[in-house]
C-alpha cells in the first residue's frame, strides 16, 4: 500500500498522502486511496469492465486532480468502482497528457463493504511534488 489516511488534517473530510517512485505509481496509489475511501476492501473489486480516458492540463498537479475526479465521476454516473491498470504520460509544448486504462465493476452492495461516499476532490491543501524518492501527493476528499 502506497498511501496513508491522515486523521488529523481534515475533520469533516478525508485526507490522504500517496507516494510512488514515479508518476504512474503515485497516480495509481492516489486512485486506490480514493476508491478505498469508499470501499473497505479493494481486492473485492473484480476487473470486469474497462474504461479508458485521456486528460490534459498545463499543470501536473491539476492532471492528478482531474484524474481523481474521473474516478468519482464514474462512481456517481455508472456506479463503477475502477482501479488503475495502466497510466501513460506525455509532455509536449508545455502541456501534460495522461491516458489511463482502468478496470473494475459496478458497486455490489452485497460484496462491497461501503465506507463513505466521496462527493468530490478538493483543492484545499492539494499537492503533488517531486521528492528525492519519487513523488508524493496530498489530497483531501469531500465526503
Amino acid at each position: 500500500m502506497s498511501y496513508e489516511f491522515l486523521e488529523d488534517v481534515a475533520t469533516a473530510d478525508i485526507a490522504f498522502r500517496a507516494w510512488g517512485k514515479d508518476l504512474q505509481e503515485v497516480f495509481k496509489a492516489a486512485g486506490d486511496a480514493t476508491i478505498n475511501t469508499m470501499i473497505e476492501d479493494l481486492d473485492s473489486i473484480e476487473l470486469k469492465e474497462t474504461r479508458t480516458f485521456s486528460l490534459e492540463d498545463d499543470q501536473l498537479d491539476l492532471l492528478l486532480f482531474n484524474f481523481l475526479q474521473e474516478l468519482v465521476y464514474y462512481k456517481d454516473s455508472e456506479l463503477l468502482l475502477l482501479r488503475s491498470q495502466q497510466i501513460e504520460f506525455e509532455e509536449k509544448e508545455g502541456k501534460h497528457y495522461l491516458t489511463a486504462v482502468l478496470q473494475g465493476e459496478k458497486l455490489d452492495r452485497d460484496r462491497h463493504e461501503q465506507r463513505v461516499d466521496v462527493k468530490a476532490v478538493t483543492l484545499h491543501l492539494f499537492q503533488l511534488e517531486k521528492t528525492n524518492d519519487g513523488w508524493t501527493a496530498m489530497v483531501i476528499l469531500d465526503i
